[in-house]
């Protein structure tokens, strides 16, 4: 029988006996869940992140390196494959939390079109491994634990805020609903709805049409809402190109504003394809210091391990937030084997020549449709496995069809917002920055540390200093070199 889960936002799920070992181990009995809620929730995860499969490549591949060299898509595209799909079952049976991973999205264009002009591909790559060791080691020592404990409980939630509008603002981007205004009319407004202002593109057909039989389904409280959703819009999406032969949003290099935005949503010619896994242990830890100097590479290094160590934790607790897995510290369970995890997917990025791993906040379109374990992340993992042989069939689903998650999952999460007291400043303020930061800079790091500078500065100048934990202060600082980091590497180029 299929119970009811626990009230979004909850901190006490429900505790019922375990049916037998692996629900037992996965502990889906005792947080609320059913076997069945958890496939659903992997699935629903896999279909919001599976674009990454397709756009990982696009990026990396893009580039050329300082010897004029690039990758090879195909080879990238079975490599981001192969690790997200082993990176989540591994987050699943180890930290046994609904988080899934992948190449981070941010991380891989800066590996792309900052790091790797500066010396191979190989080098570049090495670069990410040694960040990832670094992060292992510190939770390995504890410190990052420590870190993510010493955030103020409500200062969290603003994260988990700040990350459901970030969700919210990159569905409506990917969808195209939300689109950059030309700056030739001299206007001030920076964005703006659809085309000049008009919904005129079957793509935001498809969309619009999909999120309200989205809403429609979340309110009527069917099961499955968010998955039907998706391959609801889906299956509009492929019968739409077939009449109207949208087509993609470039067109032999020539913008095609009311194209797909990424996938076209066609039914490929084949199922299967082999996977090209030349890419893996292409790697060199080494010859980037002397290549580019070692100021240089620490740079480098030092910007991915924040990026990395930051939009974590901001991860876990949304993901947990969602989910009413969080203590009454905001801790999710089972923290230091998720940190290990997400650091050992870092550096096993870099061992692929996918850039650095780490975990996706779209993991909560999952938690939504019910996943409160790791037992989803075998669905999620395994269908990533899958999507090195069944390319083709994973590029059907569009950006515009698996937006329509994004768009409820951050109105799910933003309902948080009313637990933080907005009538004390020191905290308000901080949580202010933190929410809007996000989505106004497309950066979970920026927010955070926004928030964190903020909280702490705020205890200073009112006399509060022991208030804030003492390694709020080391992280202010950290988040102070990061926010500079402009400036210091143009006085180091």
């Amino acid at each position: 029988m299929d119970t009811a889960p626990p009230e979004t936002g909850s901190t006490r799920p429900a505790t019922l006996r375990p049916r037998n070992g692996f629900d037992r181990f996965f502990e889906i009995s005792a947080r609320g869940s059913t076997v069945s809620r958890e496939v659903r929730g992997g699935l629903a995860t896999f279909f919001t992140m599976a674009y990454i499969v397709v756009l990982n490549p696009l990026i990396l591949g893009s580039a050329v390196d300082g010897d004029g060299k690039r990758l090879a898509i195909p080879a990238i595209a079975a490599a981001t494959a192969l690790v997200a799909g082993v990176m989540t079952i591994l987050m699943g049976v180890v930290g046994r939390f609904p988080l899934a991973l992948a190449a981070g999205l941010g991380v891989n264009a800066l590996v792309a079109y900052e790091i790797a002009p500066q010396m191979t591909w190989a080098d570049a790559m090495g670069l990410v491994v040694i960040e990832g060791v670094i992060i292992a080691l510190l939770v390995l020592t504890g410190l990052r634990t420590a870190v993510f404990r010493s955030v103020p409980t409500q200062l969290k939630t603003a994260i988990g805020v700040g990350i459901g509008l970030f969700l919210t603002i990159i569905g409506l981007v990917d969808a195209g609903f939300v689109r950059r205004v030309p700056d030739a009319a001299g206007t001030t407004v920076p964005v703006g709805m659809g085309i000049n202002g008009k919904l005129v593109s079957w793509p935001a057909l498809v969309f619009v049409l999909g999120l309200l039989l989205t809403l429609v389904l979340v309110v009527r409280k069917v099961r499955g809402a968010i998955l039907i959703g998706i391959l609801g819009s889906t299956v509009l999406a492929i019968i739409v190109e077939a009449v109207a032969n949208v087509g993609p949003s470039f067109v032999d290099g020539k913008p095609n504003p009311k194209g797909w935005a990424l996938n076209v949503p066609e039914l490929p010619k084949t199922v299967v394809d082999t996977p090209d896994l030349s890419l893996l242990g292409n790697f060199n830890v080494l010859d980037s210091w002397s290549r580019a100097g070692w100021l240089v590479v620490l740079m480098f290094v030092f910007t991915l391990l924040i990026t990395d160590f930051f939009d974590t934790m901001g991860t876990m607790v949304a993901v947990g937030q969602e989910g009413g897995l969080l203590d009454e510290r905001g801790m999710p369970p089972r923290t230091p084997q998720i940190l290990l995890v997400d650091s050992v997917a870092a550096a096993s990025g870099g061992l692929a020549s996918t850039s650095s791993n780490t975990s996706y906040i779209e993991s909560a379109a999952g938690v939504a449709e019910g996943a409160r374990t790791g037992a989803a992340n075998l669905v999620t993992g395994a269908l990533f496995l899958l999507a090195m042989f069944l390319a083709p069939l994973v590029v059907i689903v569009p950006f515009e069809a698996a937006s329509t998650a994004l768009i409820v999952v951050g109105f799910l999460m933003m309902t948080a917002v009313r637990t933080i007291d907005w009538t004390d400043y020191e905290i308000a303020i901080p949580a202010f920055l933190t929410i809007t930061l996000m989505p106004f800079t497309y950066s979970i790091s920026n927010g955070i540390g926004a928030g964190v500078i903020t909280y702490v500065l705020l205890k200073l100048v009112k006399g509060k200093a022991r208030e804030a934990h003492p390694l709020l202060y080391g992280v202010a600082a950290l988040f102070v070199l990061y926010f500079l980091r402009g400036p210091i590497e143009t006085a180091i180029f």
